[in-house]
């Protein structure tokens, strides 16, 4: 059974309400899926798509198998299919031989997808593999400023992306509660976008209807609405 399919099998199951899915290699995020994910009612709209680098000489070095182009088109076709879809990713900058104009690639690449959230890294050797033993090792201060200059990006994009919630009226997952500052309550949407509200630890565990009224950083602020 191909995986799209297994997607279809369990969205059928009675008693579950949201189903989500670990880490897709962009090598095997097929329009088969992106379709079984707009059609299935139970798939959340949320993809964590790892795309690396945003350029393609690191990312023939990393052995990825897969272009930068060839990556936009997975993010087309996700946000043509999969309404209000989000996506999240994982970025490594500082891979050997990586040049300032491979850096700006990858962070055109990040304006150009605007996601919602990334995980970014600076390359650390990792002994045994291939990338430990090539020439070209970034230094260490550089590596620094370059994910620096990475996670600024990043959090403008996740900022802007924000904007579209205002108002929006959904329903969260109340997962814990925040002590930092004033007491919040916490939950996701579908689209994994975390909403902070006004409660208690009563709530935890429960599915709450919310309305959107502000940002949190990189999350949201909601109020509890009938």
């Amino acid at each position: 059974m191909r995986f799209p399919e297994l997607l279809r099998r369990v969205n059928e199951i009675d008693g579950l309400k949201r189903l989500r899915f670990m880490t897709s290699h962009p090598k095997d995020l097929s329009h088969e899926l992106v379709m079984a994910m707009a059609e299935c009612d139970k798939v959340c709209e949320h993809i964590h798509l790892p795309v690396q680098s945003g350029s393609n000489r690191i990312l023939e070095l990393m052995n990825r198998r897969y272009t930068r182009e060839h990556y936009l088109e997975l993010v087309d076709d996700l946000r043509k299919n999969v309404k209000g879809i989000e996506l999240t990713t994982d970025i490594i900058v500082g891979f050997p031989t990586e040049t300032e104009e491979d850096l700006e690639d990858t962070l055109s690449l990040v304006r150009e997808v605007g996601y919602s959230a990334a995980y970014s890294f600076a390359y650390s050797v990792r002994e045994g593999t291939k990338a430990a033993a090539m020439d070209g090792q970034i230094p260490e201060a550089v590596k620094k400023d370059r994910l620096m200059r990475l996670n600024s990006v990043i959090m403008e994009s996740a900022n802007g992306a924000n904007d579209k919630y205002m108002g929006l009226e959904g329903e969260i997952l109340i997962e814990g509660r925040d002590m930092r500052a004033e007491p919040m309550m916490f939950g996701k949407l579908p689209s994994l976008k975390m909403v902070y509200v006004k409660g208690d630890e009563s709530m935890i565990g429960k599915y709450c209807k919310v309305r959107v009224t502000g940002t949190r950083f990189n999350s949201l602020a909601g109020e509890i609405i009938d």
